[in-house]
């Protein structure tokens, strides 16, 4: 017989006994079955407060207690594999330092963008190119580099343009070419006229 068919057994018999029989200021003399019934009630209320107020609470803290675990060793695990690692992370790292030290080199400075012009210039001259102007424009700060654009308006022929922005890809110095707009020449026939927009830049002082 189950705790619950006992317990509504006894309830039942204990519903039986006169209520008006029972001196409720001798506990003594209460009916045997009326004292089970209280004894089980009272078990039945200690054993839902001890779970409610004590073994709740420390389920609670074993589940916090295995998820801070399962965060822990996935960090024990990804030291270890950094830590397996490290030689390797180093040698990579150092060929980074080495990579952004060959693109900084590429980066001209003020003292050497008269130079690039002339670079632009000369090969625009040597493809048949006439320039009718090359500016300046205004410097464009940017997080580790400053970007200088330069407008470029040319005239010659299609092949002798297409040679001309080969040219300039191929230059030692960092310049990209953009906003590209060709039109045929009005007055020239088989001349056409580009304008485009290249842009140099160079490493951003600290102080900028």
């Amino acid at each position: 017989m189950s705790l619950a068919e006992t317990f509504s057994g006894w309830r039942d018999a204990a519903n039986e006994v006169e209520l008006d029989q029972i001196d409720w200021e001798n506990p003594g003399s209460w009916p045997s079955l009326v004292k089970g019934f209280i004894l089980v009630l009272a078990f039945v209320i200690s054993i839902a407060l001890g779970y409610t107020f004590f073994v709740k609470g420390q389920m609670d803290g074993l589940n916090s207690a295995q998820l801070k675990e399962q965060q822990l060793r996935t960090e024990f695990e990804k030291k270890a594999y950094d830590a397996a690692n490290l030689d390797a992370l180093r040698k990579q790292m150092e060929e980074m330092e080495q990579t952004f030290g060959a693109l900084v080199s590429q980066l001209p400075s003020d003292t050497e963008v008269p130079g690039l012009l002339e670079d632009i210039t000369s090969i625009g001259t040597s493809n048949g190119l006439e320039f009718q102007s090359i500016e300046l424009q205004s410097e464009l700060a940017r997080e580790f580099y400053v970007e200088l654009p330069i407008e470029i308006i040319v005239t010659g022929t299609y092949h002798g343009l297409g040679a001309f922005v080969s040219g300039i890809s191929g230059l030692p110095r960092i310049v990209t070419l953009h906003d590209f707009e060709i039109i045929p020449s009005e007055d020239r026939r088989g001349i056409m006229k580009m304008k485009i927009l290249a842009k140099t830049y160079r490493y951003k002082d600290e102080d900028q």
